[in-house]
């Protein structure tokens, strides 16, 4: 007995990412999966949010309404952090890239885009301040002196040992860039 999940994944695990003919290539998609670091993070902060939310049932039965509404407020604040945890990283669309981080939106479009390449530099580990030697997908601006800046490092929440797929998301950033400047 085919099970349909299991098949549908398939097709996701082919090399070749070539867009399908009703793509809608004005949507903003990211060309990569996020990492295990960013989902298993996200995994337990919505682990801790189903218990946080347990806590104000069994508040809202024993004791006040208005401390379980606290606490009930606080499960949803979990929920939106560990939700923006899995939206962080670089998203594209024939519009331009676009960073996302935590607190912040970034969108440069493609006219906008002097080069992006892919360098060796000391890149922050998962984040932090630490920084290791790396890879970096920088983005360098038209018309800007400032320090290009990383749209993808090797040591992200993303790409930590997984260089095959940071290679193949800085190909496809490179190729999306190449294809929408020209035209």
């Amino acid at each position: 007995m085919p099970l349909p999940f299991l098949t549908a994944d398939r097709a996701f695990d082919t090399a070749d990412d070539v867009a399908l003919p009703y793509d809608d290539r004005d949507l903003w998609r990211r060309p990569y999966r996020p990492g295990p670091w960013r989902v298993g993070a996200a995994a337990l902060m919505l682990l801790l949010a189903s218990f946080v939310l347990f806590a104000a049932v069994i508040i809202a039965v024993t004791g006040g309404p208005s401390s379980a509404a606290v606490i009930f407020g606080l499960a949803v604040v979990v929920i939106l952090c560990a939700l923006r945890m899995l939206r962080m990283g670089a998203w594209v669309s024939a519009h331009g890239v676009r960073q996302v981080g935590f607190f912040t939106t970034r969108t440069v479009a493609w006219q906008q885009v002097a080069s992006l390449r892919t360098v060796q530099q000391p890149v922050r580990w998962l984040g932090l301040p630490r920084t290791v030697q790396g890879q970096a997908l920088l983005l360098v601006r038209q018309g800007r002196s400032t320090e290009p800046s990383p749209l993808l490092t090797t040591h992200n929440c993303d790409f930590l040992a997984r260089d095959g797929a940071f290679n193949r998301a800085a190909d496809a950033v490179e190729a999306w860039a190449d294809e929408y400047r020209r035209g």
